[in-house]
């Protein structure tokens, strides 16, 4: 009798059809997952394809530009098997030669003057010119070279071309943060008046900032009001918030600008109050105060609610309750309401600092010289000047410092903790 309840107790658990339990609950388990990766799948599958596979390409293209190497092979082979510092003999000037003919010949010759131009401002003539009169090039080709253009004899400009014979470098990189490297490869600062990438990020990331805590400090007791008014009033708040939404970025930025110009509805309210004389009146557009008054009306929304969808269930009982027990209006506030406010100000402050960082419309339209951000410059490389190497190097480095944003806002607030709505 104890052998039989010892050996029924020791038999596994099987299910109705006589299959082990715990091999019947592994399929079930294989089988939920495989259906939920199909259910996941289109998800991944568009952000691969519209948002990872974009920033890889982006962060590509930045350290690699073969404009020089792949039409110049001949050179880029001598700068490749001769280390840096050999001066050019007849052999690198006769391979210049025979690449200036053949680039002539394909066409190509733009690409590869528009890339030693963006290492050297002022070369790409020099290389136009000069393909021109690569068929009268015959030996000595050093004495041929210098006949055409005395600049081939300078040492920068085989220094620039060293660098840029190879397909991979990380000069765009420098160029984003106003470096650049000598005749010997060193990396030295660009010259004065080609420093202005460091001080449109500081400008950037200051007027994000200032935007940021201006949207705060407006959106904070909007939100406040639409929280603790009854339903059926902030319901009807609530759509004035939203209204923005349904109008068109342009038609409100092209509206700041009638209110704003010189001659707008807002200097001519205040030379008409007498508030203002005809020859006093206010700049207000083209330039960062322009910026900063679209910006901030724009972006105002996306701060209002976040706070309101975390003010919205904090009990008015709490900061009563504060108050019967004897703390003061400040200090009600101050340690029982504004604590519990920390996650939708958190979500608030990092989603409009995120989009104002990376505006482009509104600062293009009514931002003027002084009111550009570093959206504008990265869109002026990759439409107008079509160096897009250094528009990818920048927009990498733009990618970085929001990395390092979202980063710092998980360690401070917890990325648990963001509430959208």
């Amino acid at each position: 009798m104890a052998d039989t309840t010892s050996t029924t107790a020791a038999a596994p658990l099987t299910t109705a059809d006589g299959r082990s339990l715990k091999a019947a609950l592994a399929t079930a388990q294989s089988r939920a997952k495989r259906r939920a990766l199909f259910l996941v799948l289109p998800l991944f599958l568009f952000i691969v394809i519209t948002f990872i596979l974009p920033i890889g390409q982006m962060l590509h293209r930045s350290v690699k530009n073969d404009g020089f190497s792949a039409n110049m092979p001949a050179i880029s082979a001598w700068f490749a098997e001769n280390p840096a510092g050999t001066e050019p003999d007849e052999a690198a000037y006769a391979a210049l030669a025979a690449d200036l003919q053949a680039a002539s010949a394909a066409k190509t010759i733009g690409v590869v003057g528009t890339r030693v131009n963006y290492d050297m401002p002022g070369t790409r003539s020099l290389f136009t010119s000069s393909a021109r009169k690569s068929k009268d090039f015959v030996a000595p080709f050093k004495e041929s070279l210098l006949a055409a253009d005395a600049k081939w004899g300078d040492p920068a400009l085989w220094g620039v071309m060293r660098q840029v014979s190879k397909t991979y470098s990380g000069n765009f990189f420098l160029a984003a943060v106003d470096l650049a490297r000598d005749a010997d490869g060193k990396i030295i600062r660009a010259p004065e008046d080609r420093r202005i990438y460091v001080s449109l990020f500081v400008r950037t990331f200051f007027m994000a900032g200032l935007i940021t805590g201006i949207c705060l400090l407006i959106a904070f007791p909007v939100a406040h009001l639409l929280a603790t008014l009854p339903l059926r009033y902030s319901n009807l708040l609530m759509i004035l918030v939203l209204l923005p939404f349904w109008t068109s970025l342009l038609v409100r930025t092209t509206s700041w600008i009638v209110l704003l110009q010189t001659q707008g509805v807002i200097n001519n309210s205040l030379v008409a109050g007498g508030l203002l004389s005809e020859e006093n009146r206010i700049q207000m557009i083209y330039n960062q105060t322009g910026t900063i008054i679209a910006m901030t009306h724009i972006l105002l929304p996306f701060m209002i609610l976040p706070l309101y969808s975390v003010m919205r269930p904090i009990p008015p009982s709490y900061v009563r309750a504060a108050r019967s027990l004897g703390a003061t209006s400040w200090t009600a506030f101050r340690r029982i309401y504004l604590p519990q406010t920390l996650p939708g100000i958190g979500a608030g402050a990092l989603l409009v600092f995120i989009l104002a960082v990376g505006y482009y419309i509104t600062p293009a339209l009514v931002g003027g010289a002084s009111g550009q951000l570093i959206s504008n410059l990265i869109a002026f490389h990759m439409q107008d000047s079509l160096n897009w190497s250094l528009a990818a190097a920048l927009a990498a480095i733009l990618l970085g410092a929001v990395l390092i944003l979202y980063w710092l806002y998980d360690r401070l607030v917890g990325i648990d903790n963001l509430k959208l709505g």
